[in-house]
């Protein structure tokens, strides 16, 4: 019996390539409240652990659970450099990035078949 790495099927291939998305998130409270920066390769599946409050820490302590923020990789280690990049900024300039495609700090996590969740602050939320 051959296994994957001998005689690879094509066909797990490339399912296995649709489920891992490398990508740099920014998660926000609120508008212009506290944020989160994060890297993942399922963006869906993070988000959902963060507005279950799967993992007990910064997030679900201070209610970081709106996606405002994302850019998708090719590869682990450039959103995992993006990530370190971004987190060593100062917050004013994670503002500016967030309010360069997001001017209304919307959840952008709607958009990806998530449901709206009550608003925080003087945003939106939806």
């Amino acid at each position: 019996m051959l296994n994957l790495f001998q005689h690879p099927s094509p066909v797990k291939v490339v399912a296995m390539t649709r489920d891992i998305q490398p990508c740099t998130y920014i998660m926000a409270s609120g508008y212009r409240e506290t944020l989160y920066t994060g890297v993942t390769s399922e963006l869906i599946a993070r988000i959902a652990q963060h507005r279950s409050g799967a993992f007990k820490g910064f997030t679900s302590r201070y209610g970081v659970n709106r996606l405002v923020h994302f850019e998708m990789f090719d590869t682990m280690e450039a959103a995992i450099m993006r990530e370190n990049r971004i987190k060593a900024w100062r917050r004013q300039w994670k503002v500016n990035l967030i309010e360069a495609s997001n001017p209304g700090w919307r959840d952008l996590a709607c958009s990806l078949g998530f449901e709206p969740i009550g608003t925080n602050g003087s945003g939106d939320g939806s």
